[in-house]
């Protein structure tokens, strides 16, 4: 088994890697990524990479199709991967969030790759508090990411058959300790602010509707689609990714933190002005497809991992949300630096 992971130096990666070594011992795993956040590395004693058979640095929108070649799975992690990015750079987002994804499913098929997998999003789904959504809910994006996820979807939708075999895994919204932790992450975020400032701030009235699922809990069930058969699913499936106990409003979060941290206050802004990405989201097909990937991290330890994680590398910044552990942070700084142009191509010096 050959498995091509694109966009492994990020958040996700580092989790699906060792997931993946783990149950696949004797696969070659390849991974694929510009290096944007590649030496914000936390927590560990091994270079994640050091699980790969292969690393290859390169931009998605330039990619070389004989990296393909006998290639049996390609999971698609690559691209711009937060709101704030994406409405900052929206037509970058859809070339690499869309039109790269689409190029290199094109390619994979040709290539004869039998399986590929699509890192999709919750998001979806807009504004929807009104009942949990499922596959076959109205969609609503709000944002250039979202819209990139729905926009590849119905692509991808349109090259499945029966040798391409193709899985978008609308994930929820992620959290826990990765060994490239984000902290421009809701349940992150707030214990990273519990830990440096005793307090947790929430920028809205706190009324928003989030579903979670934990970094690591999403390598669980990228393996799921790597293993599923057709019969599983058939050649085409979009799966809400997640579980049904994990729908939380964002001061439910917030209060749930407390509760492991009781020195701590937490602070609603209740004049905000309304979030309008709200959604709740029902898993049930999830359950169904994969009953034996199914999330085994918890609320509870999610946020135990993270505290355990950030006080093991002394984390202490107070300030982090200009640190680069913020990715908008990172992009910030390379334009700055000139290492990188306003389409997000890095400078060859």
């Amino acid at each position: 088994m050959k498995i091509l992971i694109t966009g492994n130096l990020g958040y996700v990666g580092p989790g699906l890697v060792k997931e993946l070594r783990k149950h696949h011992p004797e696969a070659t795993l390849i991974g694929y990524d510009i290096g944007y956040f590649a030496k914000h590395i936390t927590n560990v004693t091994i270079s994640p990479e050091s699980f790969l058979d292969l690393q290859y640095y390169g931009d998605v929108r330039k990619f070389d199709e004989n990296i393909l070649t006998d290639v049996d799975t390609v999971i698609s992690l690559a691209a711009i991967s937060n709101d704030p990015i994406g409405n900052k750079f929206e037509q970058v987002t859809m070339a690499i969030n869309y039109q790269a994804t689409i190029d290199i499913a094109k390619m994979a098929k040709a290539k004869k790759v039998r399986n590929f997998i699509f890192a999709s999003s919750c998001s979806v789904y807009g504004a929807a508090e009104d009942a949990p959504r499922t596959e076959t809910s109205q969609l609503n994006p709000l944002t250039a990411y979202a819209k990139s996820k729905v926009m590849s979807e119905d692509s991808l939708s349109e090259l499945a058959d029966d040798d391409f075999q193709v899985t978008c895994l609308r994930f929820a919204t992620a959290c826990g300790m990765s060994e490239r932790l984000r902290l421009d992450l809701v349940i992150n975020d707030f214990v990273a602010g519990a830990l440096t400032a005793k307090e947790i701030t929430i920028l809205s009235d706190g009324t928003p509707w989030r579903p979670l699922i934990n970094v690591l809990d999403m390598a669980r069930a990228i393996r799921w689609a790597c293993e599923r058969g057709q019969s599983n699913g058939g050649n085409f499936v979009v799966v809400n990714t997640g579980s049904n106990e994990w729908n939380y409003q964002v001061k439910e979060l917030a209060l749930a933190i407390q509760k492991v941290m009781p020195e701590i206050s937490v602070s609603i802004n209740e004049n905000a002005e309304p979030d309008k990405r709200s959604y709740r989201v029902n898993f049930d097909l999830f359950k169904n497809l994969a009953p034996n990937h199914q999330p085994i991290y918890d609320l509870n330890s999610s946020v135990q991992g993270l505290i355990d994680g950030l006080q093991a590398i002394n984390f202490k910044d107070d300030q982090y949300r200009k640190s680069v552990l913020i990715r908008l942070n990172v992009i910030n700084k390379l334009l700055k630096q000139g290492e990188m142009d306003s389409q997000l191509n890095l400078v060859k010096v």
